[in-house]
């Protein structure tokens, strides 16, 4: 990460970030580092997310229509340790997308490792690779340590972008975020 770049902090399971997720390379005019973390480990307990509203988000945003998985939320920590892996391989972001694509598009559960493992395989990540991957205590320490640092930069609620030391979070980060840079070109 160079410094000034932006960090976009995520978790798989969380409908807001995917709205985020699909629209922060095109609408930021920056690169973001993307960062995935443990929204459990992370964020207080929040209200539920309202499933009309966010399919109306969806929908102004022209994206598919939402469809959530069977039993959601779901236990993300499987998908979230091979985001972080995948950033290892230099596949974050398609992988992330692919999963997110794969949970609020495709209405799978991310917490059934063969959903993730589609996700993977749309990322050219190899399947083995992957499994391998999750479980190396490397990994496991990685997100761990991403998700430290997000609770020492005062992330309480994702998605969230940090840009320097003000962080954005919520439903409106990405418009935030986008001002913010604006501001700062400007």
């Amino acid at each position: 990460m160079s410094p000034g770049q932006p960090v976009f902090f995520y978790d798989l399971g969380d409908p807001e970030s995917y709205l985020v997720a699909e629209r922060i390379t095109s609408e930021l005019g920056v690169v973001a580092e993307w960062e995935p973390v443990l929204s459990a480990d992370l964020v207080a307990k929040r209200p539920a997310a309202d499933p009309v509203r966010l399919a109306e988000r969806a929908q102004e945003l022209g994206l598919q229509p939402l469809r959530w998985p069977p039993g959601w939320p779901p236990d993300t920590r499987t998908a979230m340790l091979a985001a972080t892996y995948a950033k290892r391989t230099g596949r974050t972001v398609s992988f992330s997308l692919a999963a997110f694509r794969q949970a609020f598009a495709g209405g799978r559960d991310l917490g059934r490792v063969d959903n993730v493992l589609i996700a993977a395989a749309a990322a050219e990540m190899h399947p083995s690779a992957v499994l391998k991957g999750i479980e190396l205590r490397s990994v496991r320490d990685a997100l761990t340590a991403a998700t430290s640092r997000a609770m020492a930069a005062e992330v309480a609620e994702l998605p969230a972008i940090q840009i320097g030391t003000r962080v954005f979070a919520g439903a409106e980060a990405l418009q935030a975020a986008v001002t913010s840079v604006g501001a700062s070109a400007g």
